[in-house]
């Protein structure tokens, strides 16, 4: 029996005065709330660079909103932007998750921190969607 590498991802809930951060690796399939980051510009960046030193994740999620009918919006391309700079300020593979309803769910589960409950639930639905603990980019 070959035995699969265990990859660690850190997931963001795309706000433009919050991110939500989540993590969770493919051992297991599934996410934990981490924190939101409260701030913009690069104090942004820095604050998820020091996530990434401290928990080392193979790959990032980001979750893209879209309206109910599947159409993009002005978060959608915002989303999509903040998921480059990712991928270009810390040189690690991005994935993109419809995050339709996020939001919506975490307030229903009674989360405390809504916005790191939605990173949860977008690495949880990145999970579910993968078929393999190597998933393909959707990018």
């Amino acid at each position: 029996m070959t035995r699969l590498a265990t990859h660690s991802f850190l997931a963001f809930d795309y706000g433009t005065r919050r991110v939500g951060v989540a993590t969770g690796n493919t051992l297991t399939r599934t996410a934990q709330p981490l924190r939101t980051v409260a701030a913009v510009g690069d104090a942004r960046f820095e604050a998820i660079g020091r996530l990434i030193t401290e928990w080392l994740p193979d790959a990032l999620v980001v979750g893209v909103p879209f309206h109910p009918d599947g159409a993009a919006h002005d978060n959608t391309e915002r989303a999509r932007r903040f998921a480059r700079q990712l991928q270009g300020r810390f040189k690690l593979a991005v994935y993109e998750v419809d995050e339709r309803y996020t939001t919506t769910e975490a307030h229903s589960m009674g989360a405390r921190d809504i916005d790191a409950a939605s990173a949860a639930i977008i690495l949880d639905q990145f999970f579910a969607a993968v078929n393999a603990p190597e998933p393909k980019s959707t990018e």
